[in-house]
């Protein structure tokens, strides 16, 4: 990876669903279904053969999930042309026609297939994401799996891998971490080791928190002082490159040093799923034995056992001197939804921002892809003015930077010669959304809190009074009209929701808008308080 993005971990992976209803032959094994004893739906075991309906009606699910998740455009330009190429019953492989889409995928959305595949399947231990044309038959891959095959090598570059925490030689439902054979390294979400500390760029903006996260990387006598770390920031700014730079430095430098990145769901599935299959001990006793934990998204964590555990876990590993390095979009202080007991703790440690790139961070971001992307294609050739011209006007994150590039990319494959004026077509949406004060969530939410004298706690929880739900359905149409965000985000932010909850409300609040005038007055006299 050139420039630092939001990505998520970097270490491809297919995905696998739920199978298809059994056959009739197979009904009374169980397989897929529950048998309605149990408090929720079993895992389906899957077979050996990729093109059974089970993989086929799994993958099919995904791909509907990642499109609701997505939106159609992000969907179809980035997957549209994603296929499930083979799949066994401990490896499974998806395939891209090209290099270029494979390296977006791996770099942007690799953390949310990694949560959707664990969450579907998890005996599946080893996941792959190849370019097609590099991709070898399925009798052969299935042999290489039941050897044990190193992983084999493309006419490109080898082919990344993500392996699940269970060990090969231990049952699929065992350990939710384990070590990994090479090393002392626990396997929690894929550290992707393209996120180091030398292609970091580095500025005014993040100059502290760079330096802070090496400190905590060397694991010096200095690292006691930034212990925990805090690391905050709006997205696409570097937090995640910044986290996976720290476990690929502490690993580089001592390989067996035990540590472990999560994302706050990630850690979530794994404390649930250790609870449902009673062995929330081991996770446990495994967890309080590493040196350095990571976690990422904290603005997520949800649920009060869960949040138990971790202030237990932190307290634990900040009482025995381990380093635990934390990241959210907002500073502790505004995690309002996390329990007291685990804001305070992260409030005793350093807790550093990371403001937006200027001009200069900018455009050596775009340099350094530019440098990346002729790697893989000789004939690319972006001229400095145009880097500098995007530099100037793409201002907001390095994520939006990223998306500019590779429109300039897409772009040079059949307008060789793209002037200015044209970049200024071709990027015009990026352009204008900096034009305007960025809004978060959490100010619409205290905007509405304080004008329906509602406490945004409330706002969170699941009270379904009529004083807390009209303030709460609101607050939720403003900040899909204000905000950027998708409505799954928008539902994590309202306390977990899901996005179907935030479009009900969406429609909700037109339909009110369209009957009552006095209140279409009042949302907009809101949106103007918000906006200014």
């Amino acid at each position: 990876m050139g420039g630092q993005l939001e990505g998520k971990a970097g270490i491809p992976a297919i995905i696998a669903g739920h199978s298809a209803k059994p056959s009739a032959a197979n009904a009374n094994k169980g397989d897929g279904v529950s048998d309605g004893s149990s408090g929720g739906p079993e895992h389906p075991k899957m077979d050996d053969n990729v093109g059974t309906p089970a993989y086929e009606a799994a993958f099919e699910r995904i791909r509907t999930r990642l499109r609701a998740k997505l939106g159609a455009d992000v969907y179809n330009s980035w997957f549209g042309r994603l296929k499930l190429e083979s799949a066994t019953r401990s490896v499974a492989r998806m395939s891209v026609p090209t290099a270029f889409l494979r390296s977006w995928i791996n770099s942007h959305y690799i953390n949310d297939l990694m949560t959707l595949w664990s969450e579907e399947i998890p005996d599946i231990m080893q996941v792959e994401i190849v370019v097609r044309s590099a991709t070898k038959a399925p009798a052969q891959m299935r042999a290489d799996d039941a050897k044990g095959a190193a992983p084999r090598k493309t006419s490109m570059q080898p082919v990344a891998r993500a392996v699940f925490a269970q060990d090969r030689n231990k049952p699929a439902r065992g350990n939710a971490l384990a070590e990994n054979n090479a090393g002392g390294k626990l396997i929690g979400s894929p550290i992707d080791s393209h996120y180091t500390f030398d292609n970091f760029i580095e500025g005014k903006s993040n100059r502290v928190s760079l330096a802070a996260a090496r400190a905590a990387a060397d694991q010096g006598a200095n690292a006691a002082r930034f212990n925990p770390l805090f690391i905050y920031a709006s997205v696409g700014l570097g937090k995640t490159h910044l986290l996976q730079a720290i476990a690929n430095g502490v690993l580089s430098a001592e390989p067996k040093k035990r540590v472990v990145y999560l994302t706050a769901e990630y850690f979530m599935w794994r404390f649930a799923s250790a609870i449902r299959d009673n062995n929330a001990l081991t996770l446990k006793e495994t967890l309080h034995d590493i040196d350095l934990l990571i976690i990422d998204d904290m603005q997520f964590l949800q649920g009060k056992k869960i949040q138990s555990e971790f202030c237990h876990l932190i307290n634990t590993l900040l009482d025995s001197a381990r380093q635990v390095v934390v990241a959210a979009d907002r500073p502790p202080h505004e995690l309002e939804s996390l329990d007291p007991r685990v804001r305070s703790r992260l409030q005793g440690g350093v807790a550093l921002e990371i403001g937006a790139p200027d001009y200069e961070m900018r455009l050596a971001m775009l340099q350094q892809r530019l440098e990346n992307a002729k790697k893989e294609d000789l004939t690319l050739d972006i001229s400095t003015e145009v880097l500098e011209h995007v530099a100037k006007n793409v201002t907001s994150s390095f994520r939006e930077l990223e998306g500019a590039f590779n429109q300039l990319v897409f772009r040079h494959s059949f307008e060789p010669d793209l002037s200015i004026e044209r970049v200024d077509d071709i990027l015009g949406h990026l352009v204008r959304v900096d034009d305007n004060r960025k809004i978060r969530i959490e100010d619409i939410q205290r905007a509405v809190s304080r004008h329906y004298n509602v406490s945004r706690t409330d706002m969170l929880s699941n009270r379904r009074t009529r004083q807390i739900v009209k303030p709460r359905q609101i607050a939720m149409y403003l900040a899909k009209i204000l905000t950027p965000r998708s409505l799954p985000e928008i539902g994590r932010r309202f306390g977990g929701r899901d996005h179907t909850t935030v479009l009900h409300a969406v429609r909700k609040v037109e339909g009110m808008i369209a009957e009552d005038a006095k209140l279409a007055k009042e949302l907009e006299l809101l949106k103007r308080l918000i906006e200014e």
